[in-house]
């Protein structure tokens, strides 16, 4: 059931970048955990959430001694711990990194935060678009002469927060194999976001990148890659290499055409994203996407999330599925032979807190305490 199966994870409810994470983690069959508050036990949970799936849930209050003492009874017994409070809380709190190792020296604590855990700003609250714009990745995004565009949350939370999270636990994990020993992982969004700006630092240095938005080969500066109003919608055209451009310019019937400026003169890129322009927009995105069906042309609809998983690629390969009656993407990567499980529905908070509490050792008595009171000691 998945590469990670037998990997015990404990997550300390959070969002976005760190439940992305945990999902990942459970998405390739670890078993995650994820405690939840006390005051919330018996609420439905969020149904509606792909990044609720395939864990189960406990509800415990923190901030008793009861509460706390199961959360250090539950890392005694995990291989990793995701927490994404700022810096200090879980201390405070009474479980950082420093007391759990004290009940389990294999313990991965790993923490997910936006601007790391030290530094001026760590302490200070910020949200994707902050940590995006300090590593630069949101300079990238945007037209020319215009105002840089937040590109949502996939760089911060999701692409430098949550995936790389995900790897940090991975080789901790693997590390562990010959150490033995756990450690902190201090994934930080600012961290990731800017490791995810890498290749253009290597294309500013070799004179390939320039430091405005909308005037560089793959930020939408050249016309040969970019995005284009059809008669009803949008397609995105991405023909770098010449084999590509010249299929590009025989599906729109220009190829041969004297008149259609250079694309390599910089100069008369404004001119030819006119033309191509002008004559895209005499047809639909559907006319448009038969006409390139087959070629090397690099042309593809662009589609809203209503509509990706109906393409007959994303059918093919099952890039979506249905959980509890909602579309959404299906776990990834594949694995040849120890492919995932079916992701499952969201747990209601504090589903599994009998169950969980019971394989601790707790009492039918014990359990009904904890249940009731919040600060039941």
């Amino acid at each position: 059931m998945g590469p990670l199966h037998g990997v015990r994870v404990l997550e300390i409810a959070g969002l976005a970048a760190a439940p992305l994470g945990c999902t990942i983690l459970a998405d390739l069959g670890a078993d995650v955990l994820r405690v939840d508050r006390l005051d919330q036990a018996g609420e439905a949970g969020p149904a509606a959430d792909p990044l609720s799936r395939s864990r189960r849930s406990i509800a415990l209050d923190l901030k008793s001694p009861a509460g706390l003492e199961v959360l250090l009874r539950l890392a005694g017994t995990h291989d990793v711990l995701v927490e994404a409070f700022r810096p200090g809380v879980a201390e405070r709190l009474g479980f950082g990194p420093d007391v759990c190792a004290t009940r389990n020296p294999r313990l991965i604590f790993a923490r997910m935060t936006g601007w790391g855990q030290d530094g001026p700003l760590a302490a200070s609250a910020g949200h994707d678009i902050d940590y995006i714009a300090i590593s630069g990745a949101l300079s990238l995004v945007g037209r020319a002469g215009e105002r840089p565009v937040p590109p949502v949350n996939l760089v911060g939370d999701f692409g430098g927060g949550g995936m790389l999270l995900a790897v940090g636990v991975l080789a901790a994990l693997v590390e562990r194999e010959r150490s033995g020993q756990g450690q902190v992982v201090d994934a930080a969004m600012v961290d990731g976001s800017a490791m995810l700006t890498a290749l253009f630092y290597g294309y500013r240095a070799q004179g390939q990148w320039r430091d405005q938005r909308g005037a560089n080969l793959i930020d939408g500066g050249a016309p040969f890659y970019d995005t284009y109003r059809s008669a009803d919608g949008y397609l995105a055209v991405g023909a770098l290499e010449p084999k590509f451009y010249a299929e590009l310019l025989a599906g729109l019937g220009l190829a041969g055409d004297p008149s259609l400026p250079d694309r390599d003169d910089q100069a008369s890129w404004p001119a030819l994203r006119d033309r191509f322009s002008s004559v895209i927009a005499s047809r639909t995105t559907a006319q448009w996407t038969e006409v390139f069906a087959g070629t090397d042309a690099c042309v593809a609809p662009v589609l809203s999330l209503a509509d990706a998983a109906s393409h007959p690629h994303n059918q093919a390969r099952g890039t979506f599925t249905e959980v509890g009656g909602l579309t959404q993407p299906a776990p990834a990567p594949r694995f040849s032979r120890t492919p995932p499980g079916p992701p499952q529905p969201p747990p209601g908070i504090g589903q599994s807190t009998d169950e969980v509490l019971a394989d601790l050792g707790y009492t039918a008595a014990e359990i009904t305490t904890l249940r009731d009171h919040n600060s039941a000691g």
